[in-house]
């Protein structure tokens, strides 16, 4: 697919990837940050795409993933503005440094657990691990 044919796509799909962002992030703004990103996923991922014909329910797939994770992202935001931020921030501090460094590479910086394991090079079980203990930790330091 040469580069007018994907700019032809994504203008004639332009209308229907707003609606649906539209529909799922009742944002404007972040509507329009999940259908860039999108386009940029396609572009970056156009090889995979097997037959043309399918782009539009490609790219709307892709967009669909990219509102999903924008989603998950404010609902784990949502759930710190819960509980008081110095609380929190106690919480954290109180933790043991490796499971600490997870904690707040996951929860705060918003890696995945596949990025934090790259990162920290350390297998994917002992990140989830860390990050289940430190929820433990963190549950009983502010119920206390």
């Amino acid at each position: 697919m040469t580069r007018e044919t994907f700019s032809n796509l994504i203008l004639d799909s332009e209308p229907t990837l707003y609606r649906v962002a539209m529909s799922m992030l009742r944002n404007e703004k972040d509507c329009e940050d999940a259908v860039q990103t999108a386009i940029l996923t396609a572009f970056e991922k156009l090889g995979m795409l097997r037959r043309e014909e399918y782009f539009k329910t490609w790219l709307v797939r892709i967009l669909i993933n990219v509102c999903n994770k924008q989603l998950k992202s404010a609902a784990k935001t949502a759930e710190l503005h819960d509980t008081d931020i110095s609380s929190i921030r106690m919480a954290i501090e109180s933790l043991p440094v490796k499971i600490r460094q997870v904690v707040v590479l996951y929860y705060i910086e918003q890696f995945t657990v596949k990025e934090i394991k790259q990162i920290l090079k350390i297998p994917e079980g002992t990140v989830k691990s860390r990050l289940s203990k430190g929820r433990k930790l963190m549950k009983n330091y502010l119920t206390e």
